[in-house]
Formats: C-alpha cells, sequence, structure tokens
C-alpha cells in the first residue's frame, strides 16, 4: 500500500532523487529521462480519455448517437487499462532490475498480447491504409497522434538506455510492450475516425499537391473585405 503524507519533501531540491531501491541520481540521469517519457505518455492518455468524453452523445435534432457512445465506452475501458499498465511500467522502469522489490508485479506477456488482440479487432472495422496520415483529426485523435510520438520517445529512451547501463538493464518484454503500444495508439485513433464516420486527412507528397502560394493573399483580401464593412 502507497502512503504519501507530502510531496514536498525538498529531497530533490539539488537535482537528485531516488529510484524505487532508495539509491540517489542526478535528474538528468538516461533512467530518470526514460520514467519521465512514460509518465508524460500517461499523461497524455489522460487528455484522450477526457476528450472521449466530450463527444456529444446526442445529434442536434435530438436523437442519440450510438457511435459516439461505443467510441467513449471503449476508449475509456481500454485507455484506463493502459493507464495502470504505465504506471506498472513506470516504476519498474525506476529500478535496476536487480533491486526489484519482491512485491512487485510486472507486466507480461499478455499485457503484450492483449495490445496486439486489440489492434486485429479495431482493424476489422478500418480500411486498408493508402497512404501516410497526418496527425490531425478530432480531438481525440489528435492527442491520440501525439501520444503515439511520446510512446515512440519513450521506446528511443528505453533503447538508449540499455546502451549505456547493458541490455539487462531493461527486460526486453518492457521494449516488446512500448513498441506496441505506440501502433495501438494508432491503431485506436484509425478506429474511433471510421465509427464516427469521419475522414482521415491523407498525407499528399510535395509532387502531388500542384503550386502552394502560401496564404498571404487571403490574409490581406480579409483585411480588405474587414474595411469595407467598417466604411458601411
Amino acid at each position: 500500500m502507497v502512503r504519501i503524507d507530502r510531496v514536498h519533501t525538498g529531497g530533490g531540491d539539488k537535482g537528485e532523487s531516488s529510484l524505487v531501491d532508495g539509491s540517489r541520481r542526478l535528474k538528468s540521469d538516461v533512467r530518470f529521462s526514460v520514467v519521465g517519457d512514460c509518465d508524460e505518455l500517461n499523461s497524455i492518455i489522460g487528455l484522450v480519455r477526457m476528450e472521449c468524453s466530450r463527444l456529444p452523445l446526442h445529434h442536434q435534432d435530438g436523437g442519440d448517437r450510438k457511435n459516439a457512445g461505443r467510441v467513449h465506452f471503449i476508449c475509456d475501458t481500454a485507455l484506463s487499462r493502459i493507464q495502470h499498465e504505465l504506471f506498472d511500467l513506470g516504476a519498474e522502469l525506476a529500478c535496476p532490475p536487480e533491486n526489484l522489490p519482491d512485491y512487485m508485479v510486472l507486466i507480461n506477456e499478455n499485457q503484450a498480447d492483449t495490445l496486439v488482440s486489440d489492434m486485429d479487432a479495431w482493424l476489422t472495422q478500418t480500411e486498408p491504409l493508402t497512404s501516410f496520415i497526418l496527425p490531425a483529426g478530432g480531438p481525440p485523435q489528435a492527442v491520440l497522434h501525439h501520444a503515439r510520438t511520446v510512446a515512440r520517445r519513450l521506446e528511443r529512451g528505453i533503447v538508449k538506455l540499455r546502451e549505456h547501463e547493458g541490455k539487462q538493464s531493461v527486460r526486453p518484454l518492457v521494449l516488446t510492450y512500448v513498441n506496441r503500444l505506440s501502433d495501438w495508439l494508432f491503431v485506436l485513433s484509425r478506429w474511433i475516425t471510421a465509427v464516427l464516420g469521419e475522414e482521415e486527412m491523407l498525407w499528399q507528397p510535395l509532387g502531388k499537391r500542384g503550386k502552394e502560394d502560401g496564404i498571404a493573399n487571403s490574409i490581406l483580401r480579409q483585411a480588405e473585405h474587414d474595411a469595407d464593412f467598417d466604411n458601411i
């Protein structure tokens, strides 16, 4: 049982902090960077849950918007699970493997395989990709794209930690889980778009976009129209 009576202990005032095993390191240490990325990812997933909860459940005419309810239920259930798992992961990353407490239960193949099962189910309801997707869309999808990029940063940080402290410093399964999680967040974003009947924003290569003049002329025309209205 965790009991926190005070957050402001002052123990980190000089730029150091403690790992789970009690050892002290600089806050710039690679292991702390990885733990921070894990925490940041968890926080962003909290934003995704918030945006999903904001989806209107009724049409303007008063009818039920059942697909929004589906998204809210599936996302809140799945993302809640992921947030708990990221706390498990963060606790593990905050300690060298040889000093992990006996009571700590670590994520295992079941959690990693569940990510794949979720993706396979979502992909049955999405069309095959014909282009890369811009990191945009509705609020939940846009934040999910942000989350997946932070998951990739977390993955790179774990690789860097293994380079610094040796391959034994992080279990291989941790790397597998984070790699799959980034894909999971991407597929979830696509599934939400499909269920809500929205369009994906596909990337068009520069050679296919044609001439681009920017928005300077539009800005100037708007200013001219504003001036015309002011003179009425």
